[in-house]
């Protein structure tokens, strides 16, 4: 009866590496199971003990969770208060932001309703006041006339482009 080992097996994702062993029986290979490990059975301790061993790993959990040091209990203390001014600080900017906006807006409300308002005066002066009557007032009235063709004089001015204001006119030429 001989024994070989055969191929390793690999289960799933964690399985661990297995070996199988083969023996032979006559003409026949079979694996070998592998016998069962025996777990030593738990030890059995007293009341006492359980209930020292349960307050000694309570003991030194609070101790874990309460050592902090005092400088980082600094640093993380002042960490905090910056955040919470840069918190306030950012606040209080967005709110005088939002509060000129809201002003900005306001105002340009009120531009444009007194622009509304604005056109509106000058369309209702346009149409009040009556051209013909004007003409008539003055032909009739003050005794104006039309200008005439002999009324106009023209000239050139060479010089510059522009008229000054308190320069002679020249005389006309006819």
């Amino acid at each position: 009866m001989g024994v070989r080992t055969g191929r390793t097996a690999y289960g799933g994702r964690n399985a661990q590496a297995v070996s199988t062993e083969y023996y032979t029986d006559g003409n026949t290979v079979r694996v070998r199971r592998p016998e069962p490990v025996r777990v030593p059975a738990r030890r059995r301790i007293s009341r006492k003990e359980y209930e020292r061993r349960v307050k000694l790993w309570q003991d030194a959990e609070k101790t874990e969770s309460v050592s902090m040091s005092l400088p980082l209990t600094l640093i993380l203390a002042l960490m905090v208060a910056a955040v919470l001014f840069v918190g306030y600080n950012y606040l209080c900017l967005r709110s005088s932001i939002d509060m000129h906006m809201d002003k900005v807006n306001s105002l340009e409300t009120e531009l444009e309703n007194m622009k509304t308002e604005n056109d509106a005066l000058e369309r209702s002066i346009d149409t009040s006041v009556d051209l013909n009557h004007v003409y008539d007032v003055a032909v009739n009235e003050l005794g104006m006339v039309r200008a005439g063709q002999n009324n106009v004089i023209t000239y050139d001015k060479t010089e510059s482009e522009y008229v000054r204001q308190y320069e002679s006119i020249p005389a006309a030429e006819r």
